[in-house]
């Protein structure tokens, strides 16, 4: 009886497959930066949460303003968008 529902326990693991995220990756000036996930703001349509990483080093969520070209991070800090950053990328794939 153990047996049979070890066997049971592994078939259905190995059913269910659990799905998998891609990340969209650019490389621009010699950096490889992805978009690691990202959430369009209801409110603000030109808002982006976003995670992005930049040669592999990821980064935290922000905001990412494609109207005022600022990057707001957590703390409230607002930079302006890197030229050829990850910014610029976010903004100009999904106008």
């Amino acid at each position: 009886m153990k047996y049979i529902a070890l066997v049971l326990v592994l078939v259905l693991a190995f059913a269910v497959a659990l799905p998998t995220q891609a990340a969209f990756c650019r490389t621009v000036n010699g950096h490889n930066i992805c978009i690691l996930s990202i959430k369009r703001s209801a409110k603000n349509y030109w808002e982006y949460r976003a995670s992005v990483s930049i040669d592999g080093i990821a980064r935290p969520i922000e905001v990412y303003n494609c109207r005022d070209r600022q990057r707001i991070q957590k703390d409230g800090t607002v930079t302006p968008f890197v030229e050829n950053g990850p910014g610029e990328l976010i903004c100009s794939v999904l106008k």
